[in-house]
């Protein structure tokens, strides 16, 4: 069976998911130093779905790191079904929340051709829902990977 780069228990897999998990800390970290977050339920949407990529993705990351140093990827197909399911749900909220988020900033900065919140705020949203997207997209990348791998088990 041929390894494909970017799967579970790769060294490719783990930068994966070590950037997923430095992404979307990054992202709730910027999220949470506005107090005012609690105002809007898209920004409570992406704080929720940031804390539930984090552990998932740090736990992989684990996974991963003992598996390259072990030199023994786990390849059972329910294993692999598992974390393909679990990252393409994480990774469509994660869209979702940043999506929602984006949107939000967006009509906060421009509604009315008036500012409905203070610029350095404003940025740390834009910068939290910017981080969410990249925390996105390494999601797809790795759910992808997996994907590919798991017909050939």
């Amino acid at each position: 069976m041929d390894e494909v780069p970017g799967s579970l228990g790769t060294s490719a897999g783990f930068a994966l998911r070590l950037g997923q998990t430095v992404f979307s800390s990054a992202s709730l970290l910027f999220m949470s130093l506005g107090v005012e977050f609690y105002s809007y339920t898209a920004f409570c949407f992406l704080v929720t779905i940031m804390g539930l990529v984090i552990p998932w993705s740090f736990t992989l990351a684990l996974v991963d790191g003992y598996s390259v140093l072990v030199k023994c990827p786990p390849r059972q197909p329910g294993i692999l079904l598992t974390v393909v399911v679990g990252d393409w749900v994480l990774s469509f909220l994660t869209l979702a929340a940043a999506c929602s988020t984006t949107s939000v900033v967006d009509i906060l900065l421009k509604a009315n051709n008036r500012s409905f919140c203070p610029p350095k705020l404003c940025t740390r949203y834009q910068v939290a829902a910017v981080m969410a997207f990249l925390s996105w997209f390494l999601s797809v990348a790795s759910s992808l990977f997996n994907l590919w791998l798991l017909p050939s088990l």
